[in-house]
């Protein structure tokens, strides 16, 4: 019997043919509930104990056995005694829901929205008012609040949220307006802080013919947001009230509706001062959400940057330049070609504008080559960053000095065992973000603390910053934060799964989140260094499926490639080509797959430049710094290598 699992509203169970199927009782229903919640991961025994109760009973763990069991029997009541279940499998000490995403409404909801966000702007509108319908209420219902719950219910929330809007917007671009203004009127009045609902709400009134109306709300939800919220001039708001005046064509069907950002509609009609610097500045408010707005932000803040260079203005050029300021948090960069002309460019203005520029204007420069020109052992790029943080902290700038501290963080990645210093900035990101309200920053911190604690292999601490990156994605809307986290679980899983088949599958459903992050620097080549992780950990041959891109990787997998294809020749020959990795993230991951190279080919001279190599990382775990991967202790890698030389 196939089930369908309903958890946007009261949770219920039936199945293909529409039939009921009963679960038990409420506590019964809230295993159900977090193993959902899961989204096919392994919930491990102790997790489940922790979130069920407060002050566990002696008898938790077998009372979660039993729920379990029961479940097990509802769902499958045809299955034989002792058979594996199909539906909740054992993994490790924990659990697993195993159905398809379909199945389940509140993972096909989320699926349809990512869908959505890519496809043509015509089909928009139909595909999620066909999702918005599956809702049948706050997520889990008839479950009572608890830690596990509340932020579930929130992020769910929140998605909902932004599908209705996405929805809207792409009927606005259809010119359907009039149909959605009660809607609109219902929404906004439930989410007043929210200005794109108020948007979206006076657009729609607009077209509808109402513009007194549109106006009126919009200077209504100008006056509320003041008063609630303290924001004396919200310019979303302003430049509609602008465009409902001069009956800008752009409030009927939209001739560009694929175009999501139309980032330049608002400026077109200003100078060119103004126009390049919110192009940038626009540009980089899209980029934090990640996928598609991240590749179209950083496209037009190229072109941007391009337009105001050929204005033969320095400072108009670095002011463009400095007007996008988001986070990076990666240190290989997502297109090589144009990060090196942005560095190019910047250093160009740099040295126009000569010593007299303003120190801010300066400091935020420097730390674009620094963060821009990631992943090399230059000294010129970390010097930048070094002379970004001095000037910002003689300024006494927070937002500045956020910047420059990040332009440290990718730099220290230029020579190994640099965890202690990136642990530092980290807390000083969060302390700095929180006093003076730079929540993107915030999260940069919180991320890096994450990478800190897996290179360190501290999950406890790890947990509390994924839960506060978590958190505060959840209220600034920045979703990309939710696929680093869910990295940095599938990493946690890898350490500690005894079936790394579980472990393969939750990287391969990472791979697929990536691959619409819109961040093709940390996707190229992901997957089988993944899953090269897990078969060196286990003892097993490199992957050899052809359908797998190893992108950058290639030249380090390859000697284990031709190893696990019997060819010994052809993997000593790769092996002693083998080049130097590169000075980011992924340094001590592929250090450590040569590693492996050399035991198994026992080569004393690659054996010797591993060991040189990884012992600046004693005491860590070979991979950690990226949060995603894990090839094991380096002191177990060390060891290994010692032993073979020891033998020579």
């Amino acid at each position: 019997m196939e089930i369908l699992v309903q958890v946007l509203g009261p949770i219920e169970v039936t199945d293909t043919e529409g039939r009921p199927v009963a679960v038990g009782s409420r506590r019964r229903r809230e295993v159900l509930g977090r193993l959902v919640a899961a989204g096919g991961r392994a919930v491990p025994l102790a997790v489940l104990v922790g979130d069920l109760w407060e002050d566990p009973p002696p008898t938790a763990a077998g009372t979660v056995r039993t729920f379990v069991g029961e479940l097990r029997r509802a769902l499958e009541p045809d299955r034989l005694p002792r058979t594996r279940s199909r539906v909740i499998d054992t993994v490790g000490t924990g659990y697993a829901l195993r159905i398809p995403r379909t199945h389940v409404d509140a993972h096909r909801f989320e699926d349809a929205l990512r869908a959505a966000r890519d496809a043509p702007g015509g089909r928009v509108a139909g595909a999620l008012g066909e999702a918005l319908s599956w809702w049948q209420g706050e997520p889990y219902a008839d479950l009572d609040a608890s830690p596990w719950l509340e932020p579930e219910r929130a992020r769910l929330t929140e998605l909902h949220r932004q599908a209705v809007e996405l929805r809207a917007r792409a009927a606005l671009d259809l010119g359907h307006g009039a149909s959605l203004v009660p809607e609109l009127e219902a929404f906004a009045a439930t989410h007043p802080w929210r200005e794109h609902a108020w948007a979206l709400l006076s657009r729609a009134l607009y077209q509808a013919g109402r513009q007194v109306d549109a106006l009126a709300s919009l200077r209504a939800a100008r006056t509320r947001l003041l008063d609630r919220f303290g924001l004396a001039s919200v310019d979303g708001l302003d430049h509609l009230e602008r465009d409902i005046l001069q009956h800008a064509p752009h409030l009927t069907a939209a001739p560009r509706a694929e175009d999501r950002l139309r980032l330049l509609t608002r400026t077109e009609a200003t100078g060119t001062y103004t126009r390049l610097r919110s192009m940038s500045t626009v540009a980089g408010a899209a980029a934090v959400t990640g996928g598609t707005n991240l590749v179209l932000a950083q496209e037009q803040r190229a072109a941007a940057v391009a337009e105001a260079e050929r204005t033969a203005d320095p400072d108009l050029t670095a002011r463009v330049i400095a007007a996008y300021d988001v986070p990076t948090v990666w240190t290989r960069a997502d297109d090589p070609v144009r990060s090196a002309s942005l560095v190019a460019t910047t250093r160009r203005t740099l040295h126009r504008l000569g010593p007299g520029a303003p120190p801010a204007l300066r400091a935020r420069l420097l730390a674009t080559c620094g963060l821009e020109h990631r992943g090399t052992r230059d000294r010129w790029a970390a010097e930048a960053a070094a002379e970004a943080e001095r000037l910002a902290r003689e300024l006494h700038d927070p937002g500045v000095l956020a910047l420059a501290l990040n332009a440290r963080f990718v730099q220290s990645f230029q020579h190994p065992g640099r965890t202690g210093e990136r642990d530092g900035i980290a807390d000083e990101l969060i302390a700095l973000s929180t006093r003076h309200d730079l929540p993107a920053f915030e999260i940069l911190g919180h991320l890096i603390k994450i990478q800190v604690c897996a290179a360190r292999g501290d999950a406890e601490t790890s947990q509390r910053h994924i839960t506060a990156a978590e958190r505060l994605a959840t209220v600034h809307e920045t979703p990309l934060v939710h696929v680093l986290t869910a990295a940095a679980r599938t990493m946690r899983l890898a350490e500690t799964a005894n079936d790394p088949a579980e472990a393969a599958h939750a990287y391969r459903t990472l791979a697929t989140d990536l691959a619409g992050a819109g961040m093709p620097g940390m996707k190229a080549g992901f997957l089988p260094l993944a899953l090269l992780s897990l078969r060196l950990r286990h003892r097993r041959p490199a992957p050899t499926d052809p359908g797998l891109d190893w992108g950058p990787h290639r030249p380090w997998a390859q000697p284990l490639l031709d190893l696990a294809r019997g060819n010994l020749a052809a993997a000593r020959h790769a092996a002693a080509t083998l080049p130097t990795p590169p000075a980011d993230h992924l340094y001590d991951a592929l250090w450590a797959v040569s590693a492996h190279t050399a035991l198994l080919l026992h080569d004393a001279s690659l054996a010797t430049q591993a060991h040189d190599a990884l012992s600046p990382l004693r005491g860590e775990i070979a991979g950690g710094a990226t949060a995603m991967i894990t090839f094991g202790p380096v002191d177990d890698i060390l060891s290994a290598l010692e032993q073979q030389l020891a033998r020579r």
